[in-house]
């Protein structure tokens, strides 16, 4: 495309006074407040996102199936999803760091191109291991995928636009719940669990055409950081001439808040995955809903969820903290409800698909939360940590999903989740009362 890229938000703009160093020069970031919302972009984006989400949780919707033919146990196959997700954690970082120099938009092409070479790998391995190094691929790919995204969702609006552009964003990865597991999850009851992921592959290099040709291109975090280092040696000479020369940037005073999101991410998903990754067991072992119809169940779930993500983007936009106490409060509710109507099929089916929708909001509003607790300086960073904690949460969930499986039985998932889950939501009253004490020293209005 031809479109110049958008430039990065202003360092200055949401951190508190003192924090950063004089720019005497405008560092212009988002578009301005009248600029017009950049839709297809933000499509374009969500779509990759649905492609990316559909291929890392698939393997929850065909995990009877691998299972069977691979010749290995359901928490075997759980564990998959483990190996990706960990493969994230521990290279998302680094790669971030390796990859600053590479336009953001090549980068995600990129990307999406190894997604689809690592499913069609899955497809043909024909043993467990290299299946399981198939997966290992795909987290690398992921992982880098996931820690641009969502900053790349935030360069494109201003700031007051910032929790509608990333619930749309996000809404590739509800719509990954709502069509792409159910659907991959159909086609591989069909047709093969191996065809599945060929077909996923397929629509992965559709959507890096699709990325190529509609989605924006957004400044590199290596030009942003070229600005910061401008506006430091300018900042240095003018302390110098008033004998203040050699003084050190302070560290940004938002770095705590979202390391706070970040634990309550990693925290709250632990206990999420650790449930989610072995539903389909759970709905034909526990609840009695036909192995035919699992794809049915997993498709009503996405389509609450979807309504979950209108009430993050609408209801909750500008006051996610709120948001998120009242949603991680009716998963407790929700999910206690499912583990004790277990024995009643259309009782636990309903109260399965209600919870769908209190979930459904928090994934956006927790990334929502954490991009409002983050100065624009550090906002790149704070994604990738972010990133890295989702995935902590993912791994760590399956894994420890897999021993309780193993150990205890499936019917104690619901009650881990729920207990991680009133650990998160104190976690968010700690992290956002932090945050007003932070911004009310600063003298800076405080976000919702």
């Amino acid at each position: 495309m031809t479109t110049s890229p958008i430039p990065l938000p202003d360092r200055g703009s949401d951190t508190p006074t003192g924090s950063l160093p004089i720019v005497t020069g405008p560092v212009t970031s988002s578009p301005p407040a009248g600029a017009r919302f950049p839709w297809v972009g933000l499509i374009a984006l969500s779509a990759a996102v649905f492609l990316s989400v559909t291929s890392e949780m698939i393997p929850t919707g065909l995990l009877p199936d691998m299972s069977a033919s691979l010749g290995v146990t359901e928490s075997q196959v759980g564990f998959l999803v483990s190996a990706f997700a960990f493969t994230v954690v521990l290279t998302s970082a680094p790669l971030t760091a390796l990859t600053v120099r590479i336009p953001r938009k090549t980068l995600i092409m990129s990307v999406l191109v190894l997604l689809a070479v690592a499913n069609v790998l899955t497809a043909l391995a024909p043993t467990y291991p290299l299946v399981l190094s198939t997966r290992v691929l795909g987290g690398i790919g992921h992982g880098l995928f996931w820690s641009m995204v969502g900053a790349y969702a935030a360069h494109l609006v201003p700031k007051e636009l910032i929790g509608r552009a990333v619930s749309i964003t996000l809404a590739g990865g509800t719509l990954a719940f709502v069509l792409g597991v159910p659907l991959g999850t159909a086609a591989g009851h069909a047709v093969g669990w191996r065809l599945s992921f060929v077909g996923i592959a397929v629509l992965l290099l559709v959507g890096a055409v699709v990325v190529y040709k509609f989605l924006p291109p957004v400044e590199r975090e290596l030009d942003a950081h070229a600005d910061d280092t401008a506006a430091d040696a300018r900042a240095s000479g003018s302390s110098a001439a008033s004998g203040r020369a050699g003084t050190r940037r302070p560290v940004d005073p938002t770095v705590f808040s979202v390391a706070l999101v970040c634990i309550t991410v990693a925290i709250v998903m632990i206990g999420h995955y650790s449930f989610y990754t072995y539903i389909a067991p759970y709905l034909t072992d526990v609840i009695g809903v036909p192995e035919a119809q699992i794809s049915l169940a997993l498709f009503g779930f996405g389509i609450t969820g979807a309504l979950g993500l209108v009430l993050a983007g609408t209801v909750f936009a500008k006051r996610t903290t709120r948001g998120l106490l009242i949603c991680i409060g009716l998963s407790i509710v929700f999910v206690t409800a499912l583990a004790l109507v277990a024995g009643w099929f259309w009782a636990a089916l309903i109260v399965f698909l209600v919870w769908g929708i209190a979930y459904g909001a928090i994934a956006p509003l927790m990334q929502t939360r954490m991009l409002h607790s983050a100065s624009a300086r550090i906002r790149d960073t704070a994604s990738a940590f972010y990133t890295t904690a989702f995935n902590v949460g993912i791994g760590g969930g399956a894994f420890v999903g897999g021993l309780l499986l193993d150990g205890v039985g499936i019917e104690s998932l619901p009650y881990f989740y729920v207990v991680l889950l009133v650990i998160g939501g104190v976690l968010v009253v700690v992290a956002r009362r932090y945050e007003l004490a932070v911004r009310r020293r600063s003298g800076v209005a405080p976000t919702r």
